[in-house]
């Protein structure tokens, strides 16, 4: 038996129990605001049944449990049979399941759905964010598919069905299916236009075979991907099952699995097409146009992805600050940490607000609002990517050497927090976007300044903004080199706009003064001293009911 040499006092009970989507004010008036009155009170149901789960200590476990017992491939059965199966921890399939099951796969096909999903994914990734991939990337395939009515017709109700079912199987014989997309290859990366991949027609109408490799595929036990490959007509999109109607297995070779940073519960893999089946998406030549959307689809979900990992680890923090106590007194009364954390909570919920108006313009479906989203979500997944591993260094920083040490969870959020900036595209592939939409698409800036201009005259540093904003798009000398700062300041001033409208004003005040009228320094924890931060940090805090 240990000796008793001290009695363990001042320790922070864990941030379990609580409702997530509940305790994010910043969240919860974004889905009152962007629903419909007739659908509210449905929908705050669900974001809060799937908030207790999202906050319960069963998640977190199922979160660490899957993260450390990361997927094994087996590429051969014990016969010598080629299989390229992934096995994965069983909390990996529960988290998956029961984010299926909630409906983070569907939303183009129900009214406010993509704010509903929108919530919901930034309440559920909170617990592990991993599994988050197959689920963006599901959601996301539908608008490709729809180029084809009578593909889309087949899988756009397995894509969209809130039935989970692990094992490879025919499509038909499964009540959902999961999606991956295979675009990058080893010699061009991001310049998909430079892919290798054969397809060669077959004599069937639509249907080819691929011979090829790609270099990242995550997600290789989905149902289904879509591919990118050159047809005698260019680049083409094409849909690869793993499983083939007759149930033999389609020639998908997974050659290994990366070994990450972080997203470690994921699968990602290289995968060889040797004579694989594919069926033609759209028409030969035009296979960037037709996984466009699907891409766009998915750079919504990195930013709302950061956002929830900002959401995550600023909780953590303040959630922390509140309980221990250093210096005579509990961190959060301390004037220097009262700082810090509300600075880390302006730029969460800048992430979130601007996150869900984003999906909101989806559910919109106005030439307005489409040609909005043509500039906000590239800069939008620019910004809010960036900002999130910043964010995350720093609250993981509030918690000192504990949130140094993988049990306490930071660590995890902390390796996570890159992705999203690499992922669809990195911050230079998004600024050459913008820049490309504001050559070619005219609109796009007019749909984004009628946006920011909603709020003018409200703030005069949000002004000096636009106005500012306006200056640099004038002069567009030298402007590929000065994409990065374009895309920023597009960004800060959306964020701005969206915060003057709806934010508490002690929030758009504090960030107005910091993002945009240079009253900050250079690293979090540098607001003026006169703002209100006790509100901020106090709205950001969540709340745990210990009844």
């Amino acid at each position: 038996m240990a000796a008793t040499t001290h009695t363990v006092t001042n320790q922070v009970p864990p941030l379990v129990g609580y409702d997530v989507f509940g305790a994010d004010s910043a969240l919860s008036e974004a889905v009152e605001r962007h629903l419909d009155p007739a659908i509210l009170p449905e929908a705050r149901q669900e974001l809060s049944t799937l908030g207790q789960a999202a906050g319960s200590a069963q998640a977190h476990e199922w979160g660490a449990q899957a993260n450390e017992n990361p997927p094994k491939l087996r590429t051969h059965d014990r016969y010598g049979h080629r299989i390229d199966e992934v096995e994965f921890h069983p909390a990996w399939h529960r988290l998956l399941g029961h984010a299926v099951t909630a409906g983070l796969t569907d939303a183009w096909g129900r009214e406010g759905g993509h704010v509903r999903r929108a919530a919901g994914f930034l309440v559920w990734t909170q617990a592990e964010a991993g599994h988050g991939c197959p689920l963006s990337m599901t959601h996301a395939a539908v608008p490709a598919l729809r180029t084809d009515p009578a593909l889309a017709a087949v899988w756009e109700p397995l894509l969209t069905s809130h039935m989970y079912e692990e094992g490879l199987r025919p499509a038909t014989e499964k009540s959902g299916v999961l999606f991956g997309m295979g675009m990058t290859e080893k010699q061009g990366g991001t310049d998909v236009r430079s892919n290798t991949t054969r397809a060669e027609p077959l004599a069937a109408d639509g249907e080819y075979l691929l011979t090829g490799h790609k270099w990242f595929c995550s997600a290789p036990m989905s149902d289904g991907f879509l591919v990118l490959a050159q047809a005698p007509g260019g680049l083409t999109c094409f849909l690869v099952p793993r499983v083939l109607p007759d149930a033999t297995r389609n020639v998908f070779a997974i050659q290994r699995l990366k070994d990450k940073l972080g997203n470690k519960s994921n699968a990602s893999s290289e995968v060889e097409f040797d004579g694989t089946w594919a069926r033609r998406v759209g028409e030969e030549g035009r296979g960037v146009r037709t996984i466009i959307e699907m891409v766009a689809a998915t750079r919504l979900d990195c930013v709302v992805g950061s956002a929830a990992l900002m959401r995550q680890a600023v909780a953590q923090a303040i959630h922390h600050s509140t309980h221990r106590s250093a210096f005579g007194g509990l961190l959060i009364e301390k004037p220097l940490m009262r700082n810090v954390l509300a600075d880390l909570a302006l730029e969460s919920e800048a992430a979130t607000v601007l996150g869900m108006r984003l999906a909101a313009a989806y559910d919109a479906d106005t030439e307005e609002e489409r040609a909005f989203l043509r500039l906000a979500v590239p800069a939008a997944k620019y910004w809010v990517t960036k900002r999130c591993t910043a964010v995350v260094g720093e609250a993981l920083e509030c918690l000192g050497g504990n949130g140094y040490v993988e049990e306490s969870g930071m660590p995890r959020l902390l390796r996570e927090a890159p992705l999203n900036s690499i992922w669809e595209g990195s911050g230079n592939v998004q600024a050459l976007d913008v820049l490309r939409a504001l050559q070619r698409e005219p609109r796009a800036l007019d749909a984004l300044l009628r946006e920011v201009g909603r709020a003018r005259g409200a703030d005069h540093r949000l002004d000096g903004a636009i106005k500012d904003l306006l200056t640099e798009l004038a002069d567009l000398d030298g402007v590929e080199a000065r994409a990065r700062r374009i895309v920023e300041r597009m960004a800060l001033v959306l964020q701005g706009s969206l915060l003057v409208r709806w934010a508490p004003p002690e929030v758009a005040d504090a960030f107005c003064a910091s993002r945009l009228g240079g009253d900050w320094g250079s690293a979090f924890g540098t607001l003026p001293h006169t703002l209100d931060l006790a509100s901020v940090v106090s709205r950001a805090r969540p709340v745990v009911d210990t009844r």
